[in-house]
Order: structure tokens, then C-alpha cells, then sequence
């Protein structure tokens, strides 16, 4: 048990040290600034999907209901307003062949930087000379991710009406059963975010990684993701943003929040890296989009003499052993 425990708290530790190496905090802030651009098409196109079922004002309900959840009530209606302008009707079939274009464009930026990021964490590139195929073949799998959130948020929704009439008929018949209900809830609502931390991590890098693997980060940040929605709401109503930042304070919090969410997701990332890395028998291996590339703080540590210092002659055998197996993979 100790030894586990150990274990467990190794990983944790060369996971964190990798973060600061790939400069985790610094993707969750451009991770930020894209979301913000990102969120009102991707929110469009996730309401249009989950609202085939329930109707795009239920699912529009239910989105603005979560958030409000999340970064409380400015927070929440800022997000609102945002797509009711970015889905303003436009007038002309040409002006709503544009709108719809922006729309998709818009929607990937979050996920295009999503990947770029987790290839940096894999010590991934994607291959030079791909062409326009591999343009837009790049662009298709982040737009996968949209219609995945999609259908993610469809099954949340079935999964929540489903709940909220058990609880409604157990409430009047087994009052007792509510916190059981309850329980119930959370546990689904913990499947659901983590089902979606493990396709971006299982969908987005090129690399080709199998599901025991993921999973392990994927728990961990859905866990500490949904712990950490009471924290920072406790930081958030204690804080006096409005005095602080004005008429940009409800834009504050959403950064704040997606601030925070980007450094999980790059965390839960690096513990799956590291994880996969310890353990696991066969090679990594790249998809056909991508080639692997030595890590700089990798190849120092490995290249480290007696004395504590860089050794030249290591370091320059070790880049030349890492561009031969490049060559070998191209």
C-alpha cells in the first residue's frame, strides 16, 4: 500500500515538473483567450445539435443553467448574451451561407489549439508537407469535437430529464431515497466530464494512444474539475470583481474559469503522458499526421555528467540518436 501510494505520488511529482517544462500555465492562458473567441459558435452548434430533441430553448436553458452553476449569475449571462449575438439572424441566403461558414471557422479555434498544445505535452509535431488534404483533414477531426460536445450534452440532457422525474416520483413515494438521487447525479455528471476530457485527449493529439491510459487522467482532472467548481465559486462570490474590473468583470470571471479549466486539462495530460510513458510496453507511436520530436528538457536530463552539469558530447549524441529515429519514423 505504501508502495503504491509512492508510486502514485512520483508520477504526480515528474507530472507537475513536466508541466512547468512544457509551460503549462502559459497554454492554459492562450488556452483562454481562444475559448473566449470560440465559445458563442460552439455553443450554437452544440445547442443545434442537442436541440433536435429537447428544442434549442431547453438546451440553451440547460447550458446557461450549468455556467450559472459555474461562474454564478454575471458570468453566466454574459455568456448568454454572447449567443444571442452570434445568432442573430441575418438577412439573404448568401449573408446565412457566410454566418454559417464564420460559424464552423470560429468553433474549431478552441480545439485547433487544444491539439497543438497536447502534441507539445507528447513531444508530438505535426509532419511537415501534409498539404491541403491535411489542412482540412485537421480541421474535420476538431470539428468532430464540436459535434462530440454535441451529443455529449444530448446525453447529459436525457440522462438529467430521466433523473429529475426519478427524483419528482421518489420524492412523493420515498422522500428518504432523495440524497440517494443525488449521489446518483453527481456520479453521472462526474461520467459525463470525464468521457469528454478523455476524447480530447484520446481524439486530438496525433498520436496513436490506447484507453487504459487515458482514462486514468481523464478521472483525475473530471475529479478535481468538478471539486474545483465549489472553490472557485467561493473565490468568485468573495471577490469584488465589479469594483474591480468594472464592465469587463463578468468577462474577468469567464477567463478566470477557463483559466483554471485549462490548467486541469493540461495537468491531466501530463499525468497521462507521464503514466504512459512508465508503463507501457511498446513504443510511442505517432499517427500517420505526426512525427515525434525530442523534448529539450528531456534530452538535458538525460544528458547530465557526475558533476551536475550538461555534458556537450552526451547532448549532441543524444539529439543525433533522437533525429535518427525522426528519419526512421518518416
Amino acid at each position: 500500500m505504501i508502495k503504491k501510494l509512492k508510486e502514485i505520488g512520483s508520477v504526480f511529482g515528474e507530472s507537475y515538473i513536466q508541466f512547468i517544462d512544457d509551460k503549462g500555465f502559459k497554454m492554459a492562458a492562450a488556452l483562454s483567450y481562444y475559448t473566449v473567441f470560440s465559445m458563442a459558435p460552439l455553443l450554437i452548434i452544440v445547442i443545434a445539435i442537442a436541440g433536435f430533441v429537447f428544442g434549442e430553448d431547453a438546451a440553451r436553458g440547460q447550458i446557461v443553467a450549468q455556467m450559472q452553476g459555474l461562474i454564478g449569475h454575471d458570468g453566466s449571462a454574459f455568456i448568454e448574451n454572447m449567443i444571442k449575438g452570434a445568432s442573430a439572424p441575418t438577412a439573404g441566403i448568401f449573408a446565412t451561407i457566410i454566418g454559417v461558414v464564420v460559424l464552423v471557422l470560429g468553433s474549431l479555434g478552441v480545439f485547433l489549439e487544444l491539439q497543438e498544445s497536447l502534441n507539445i505535452i507528447w513531444g508530438i509535431e505535426q509532419r511537415p508537407g501534409r498539404g491541403i488534404w491535411g489542412i482540412i483533414k485537421n480541421r474535420l477531426l476538431s470539428f468532430s469535437m464540436v459535434v462530440g460536445t454535441g451529443f455529449l450534452l444530448l446525453v447529459f440532457l436525457v440522462v438529467n430529464a430521466v433523473i429529475s422525474g426519478l427524483e419528482k416520483y421518489l420524492g412523493d413515494s420515498f422522500p428518504a431515497s432523495l440524497p440517494l438521487i443525488q449521489v446518483i447525479n453527481v456520479f453521472i455528471s462526474l461520467a459525463v466530464v470525464t468521457v469528454l476530457f478523455g476524447l480530447i485527449y484520446y481524439v486530438l493529439p496525433d498520436l496513436v494512444l490506447r484507453w487504459k491510459y487515458i482514462w486514468r487522467g481523464a478521472v483525475f482532472t473530471a475529479i478535481l474539475f468538478s471539486a474545483g467548481k465549489f472553490l472557485i465559486g467561493l473565490y468568485l462570490g468573495s471577490s469584488s470583481y465589479t469594483s474591480t474590473y468594472g464592465a469587463a468583470a463578468s468577462l474577468a470571471i469567464l477567463l478566470i474559469w477557463i483559466y483554471y479549466s485549462g490548467l486541469l486539462l493540461y495537468l491531466g495530460a501530463e499525468i497521462t503522458q507521464v503514466y504512459r510513458m512508465r508503463y507501457g510496453k511498446e513504443p510511442l507511436k505517432p499517427d500517420k499526421d505526426g512525427i515525434i520530436i525530442p523534448k529539450v528538457s528531456q534530452l538535458l536530463k538525460e544528458t547530465i555528467n557526475e558533476e551536475g552539469t550538461v555534458s556537450k558530447k552526451k547532448l549532441a549524441e543524444k539529439i543525433e540518436q533522437k533525429e535518427e529515429e525522426r528519419r526512421r519514423a518518416g
